[in-house]
């Protein structure tokens, strides 16, 4: 599979503007050889909302009216995309993203790990399993930004069989280390390939870093756009790389294997509660 990552400004507040832009992208990457192509976190109507009364009116259903126009671009080039957008569900936002393919939606992720930012402030934590789903024979896992800072949630992925790791996110100033190096240990860690795909320019105040990466499963960097420009990073993908986890570096003297050298036994702590204040989330509440 060949995939690229669209790292681009978001014009805010105007979905129909954004899905325009995705549709130019899409056709000018599936006349490149792309296979799947990745945007930005909340690409379809921004991210910095002030209240959940200005963000809800940009929810929508999924299905819905944005995942049917990209639903039909799939089909007709016969490609993948993931993009973010703002779920409604009832009186509920959540921060979600899309996969959808030749034939229609594959699946959808709601960002489950929320910081106090932008319009994570007003959206419900998603409350679904960690989910992996299956386009043109590539096991893929959706995670969304901060998710990213929080390494269970990738493991998880792994175990469950993911080939490749998607992390659509909007980095403010604040998220440089996390690009540096996290999507590179996250790769590392777990044996699997890792698309981070980043926004830039200004929205309501806040600014927005690019540093867009896509890793191997060795922790190499594949692609990387380090500055906060427009641009598009690619790279190919070989699930049987990430599944081969056993690797045998020196026959019988030094064999590694993350999965099955794991001591689960010895991991309670990293499930259980705690009682600490979410700064700024409770204190609102």
């Amino acid at each position: 599979m060949k995939i690229a990552g669209i790292q681009t400004d978001v014009v805010f507040r105007d979905t129909s503007a954004n899905l325009a832009a995705l549709e130019t992208a899409v056709l000018s990457e599936v006349q490149q050889g792309t296979d799947l192509t990745i945007f930005p976190e909340c690409y379809a109507s921004g991210y910095c909302f002030d209240s959940l009364e200005e963000a809800l009116e940009f929810g929508e259903s999924i299905p819905g009216p944005s995942t049917d126009r990209v639903a039909a671009l799939c089909r007709q080039l016969r490609t993948h995309v993931v993009f973010g957008l703002l779920e409604r569900d009832g009186d509920r936002l959540y921060n979600a993203a899309v996969l959808i393919g030749p034939d229609g939606l594959i699946g959808w992720y709601r960002k489950v790990h929320l910081p106090w930012l932008g319009v994570d402030r007003f959206t419900t934590a998603g409350e679904r399993p960690f989910e992996v789903f299956e386009a043109a024979g590539v096991r893929i896992g959706m995670l969304i930004c901060y998710d990213g800072g929080f390494p269970e949630a990738s493991r998880v992925l792994a175990l469950r069989g993911a080939d490749l790791i998607l992390l659509p996110t909007n980095w403010p100033p604040g998220g440089t280390y996390m690009a540096d190096y996290a999507i590179n240990s996250r790769a590392m860690e777990n044996g699997v390939y890792f698309a981070a795909v980043n926004r830039v320019g200004t929205e309501n105040g806040f600014s927005f870093i690019g540093k867009s990466r896509i890793c191997h499963p060795t922790g190499a960097t594949l692609a990387t756009l380090d500055t906060p420009t427009a641009g598009i990073l690619r790279a190919e993908i070989d699930p049987q790389v990430a599944r081969t986890k056993r690797v045998v570096r020196v026959p019988g003297k030094h064999v590694i294997d993350r999965m099955a050298d794991r001591r689960p036994a010895l991991y309670g702590a990293v499930v259980e509660s705690h009682d600490l204040l979410r700064p700024g989330r409770d204190e609102a509440l």
